[in-house]
């Protein structure tokens, strides 16, 4: 995994707790939601760079 990737990864899932707990906070629930998806997805895509990683490449 290179350390653009891990970054980016991070970023989503750092971006994503502020949101979905600033949404929590706000009683937005349409910003929780988008927080709670992009750091699903910065979770989903550090996985997938550390299966590639695991299978060398």
């Amino acid at each position: 995994m290179g350390l653009s990737d891990k970054i980016e990864n991070t970023k989503d899932q750092a971006l994503g707790k502020a949101k979905e707990a600033v949404g929590d906070a706000r009683g937005d629930d349409e910003m929780k939601a988008e927080g709670q998806a992009q750091e699903t997805k910065g979770d989903a895509k550090q996985a997938v760079e550390k299966g590639k990683d695991a299978l060398g490449g």
